[in-house]
């Protein structure tokens, strides 16, 4: 495995956790953090000793948004040929649960970071906010789509145009985050999400998130026909013989995502 400038990693239980590790900047994404993050996904999606992903920030803030820095000087056809979103694409294609543990400031491509992942856990006084109008530009990586998808147009729309912050309470209601509890508590609550889906069957996971994807952009009916397919596929696994088994004897099923 690599080793990382900008990240930590490490694995637990069946939980692979990976760190943003830039707190004095707020864990601001620069193209290689965002590259190493990717690429830590990546590795824990093929490592069999890992059923869940946790993927958090060291610090004051989940993630204070891009590096600003990085990106001033570019023209359009320097963006264009450095096609730095590619690698943002690679994290839809991830097929294990992936939670959240966000605190602090959740802003820009952090929050962007933020709505690629599955389920979001965030602390008390959390604010999420897509500032970029304010710089003279807009989110890039998914933000205005995702958002949109989650929330409807209009309040997608009030929010990236006036970069308005938005408080934990108010993504909790807009169902943005899964759920909110206190600083002290965010990672130990986290990580018990995390191991209670990691003792899950791996492949019903692989699928149901599979399946819950598709549902956000098929209609009805062509989303039940993938389901319905998907359900069969878990009929070759011996994950449900053993599931169906347990079930019949009345044991715990052991579970090997086979």
């Amino acid at each position: 495995m690599n080793t990382f400038e900008y990240i930590e990693r490490f694995i637990e239980d069946g939980v692979g956790v990976i760190q943003l590790n830039r707190p004095r900047q707020l864990n601001a994404l620069n193209r290689k953090m965002i590259r190493e993050i990717v690429t830590a996904l990546e590795q824990f999606d093929q490592n069999d000793e890992v059923v869940s992903i946790l993927v958090t920030g060291k610090g004051r803030a989940f993630s204070a948004g891009a590096d600003i820095d990085e990106m001033a000087g570019n023209d359009s056809v320097q963006m264009e040929l450095l096609n730095q979103f590619a690698d943002w694409d690679r994290i839809s294609l991830i097929k294990k649960p992936i939670i959240g543990a966000v605190k602090g400031f959740v802003f820009g491509g952090g929050f962007e970071l933020a709505l690629s992942l599955d389920i979001l856990i965030a602390a008390n006084g959390t604010q999420f906010s897509f500032p970029e109008v304010q710089l003279g530009v807009m989110p890039g990586a998914g933000g205005t789509q995702r958002l949109t998808k989650i929330v409807g147009r209009a309040k997608a729309l009030e929010w990236v145009w006036t970069g308005d912050r938005i408080p934990a309470e108010m993504a909790l209601r807009y169902g943005i985050i899964n759920q909110i509890v206190s600083e002290e508590l965010l990672m130990e609550e986290s990580m018990k999400f995390a191991k209670r889906l990691a003792k899950q069957p791996p492949l019903s996971l692989r699928l149901i998130k599979d399946s819950i994807n598709k549902a956000v952009d098929y209609s009805l009916y062509e989303g039940m026909q993938y389901e319905r397919k998907n359900f069969y596929l878990l009929f070759s696994s011996q994950d449900q013989k053993e599931g169906m088994q347990a079930f019949i004897e009345k044991r715990k099923a052991e579970f090997r995502g086979r």
